[in-house]
Formats: structure tokens, C-alpha cells, sequence
């Protein structure tokens, strides 16, 4: 597994006018399996580097809501390219879900859980090491991000 880089670490959409800084250590890197992250990214799952809220920053330009409209998150994408680069979920939370390919480096990240495996497609494979056929509850969050951080070294 790679080395986590020294904060801040920096992102951006495809085009560059939206772009973001994290500024703390990840609680989890995972992908989603689900339907809707195969169809917004066109591809076999999101990758999400997620971050503690006040460890995320957009530093310039503006997002607008696609993707999903509803109740339970935002995703934001750059109006110009439309790339996804982040989610934020609706309510007191805490977290956003950045996209880990939106990084500058991506290199270091891994996938340490992967969730919606029952809607995996059969071929997709990722070497995560927790599975999960649906998304986790909220209540097993704390032991899920205090699991990962140990794994990773993270104080």
C-alpha cells in the first residue's frame, strides 16, 4: 500500500476551473459499486477519498448539483467539463466524498473498502480489504475509520 502524501494535497476537474485542497488525513479510501456511481462515471465504480469536512476546501471556482438530484447528497461536478469531483451528504454529517481520480497525484491511493459489491459488475476487482454488499450503517463508521486509520498509520 502507498505511502499517504504530506497534506495539503491538492485536486482539480478535468479542465482545472474547479479546484480543491485537503488539508487532514483521509478517514477512508473505498469505491462504489453501485449503479448510479457505474453510470456517472462510466465506468465500474466511484473512487472516494473520504474526508473530514473541515479537511476539505474548494479553492477556486464553482460546483454545480448533478448526477443525482434528491434528498440524500450533492454531488457537485465543474459546470465547464462536468467532471464529478466531490459529494457532500445532506445533514449534519461531518464528511465529503471526494473523488480520489480529481487528485493531482492519485497514485497513493488505495481502495481499503469497497461497498454495493452486490451490484459489482462480475469482472471488477479492486484488492480492497472490507467488503460490503450495501453501504455500512452510520453507526459503524467510527470502528470502520478508526480500523483504516490504524491500518494506515494515521494518528
Amino acid at each position: 500500500m502507498a505511502d499517504l502524501p504530506e497534506v495539503p494535497i491538492e485536486g482539480g476537474c478535468r479542465c482545472g476551473r474547479v479546484r480543491f485542497r485537503l488539508t487532514a488525513a483521509p478517514w477512508m479510501e473505498t469505491v462504489c459499486h453501485c449503479r448510479g456511481c457505474q453510470r456517472m462515471t462510466a465506468s465500474a465504480f466511484s473512487t472516494t477519498v473520504i474526508m473530514p469536512e473541515a479537511g476539505f476546501a474548494v479553492i477556486a471556482g464553482d460546483t454545480v448539483v448533478g448526477g443525482l438530484h434528491g434528498d440524500e447528497a450533492d454531488h457537485h461536478h465543474c459546470d465547464w467539463c462536468k467532471s464529478w469531483v466531490f459529494t457532500k451528504p445532506r445533514g449534519a454529517v461531518g464528511f465529503v466524498n471526494v473523488r480520489a481520480t480529481m487528485l493531482d497525484d492519485a497514485t497513493w491511493f488505495v481502495p481499503w473498502a469497497e461497498t454495493q459489491v452486490a451490484e459489482k459488475l462480475p469482472w471488477a476487482e479492486t484488492g480492497a480489504v472490507r467488503s460490503f454488499d450495501r453501504f455500512p450503517g452510520m453507526e459503524d463508521y467510527e470502528s470502520l475509520i478508526a480500523a483504516y486509520r490504524a491500518e494506515r498509520g494515521i494518528a
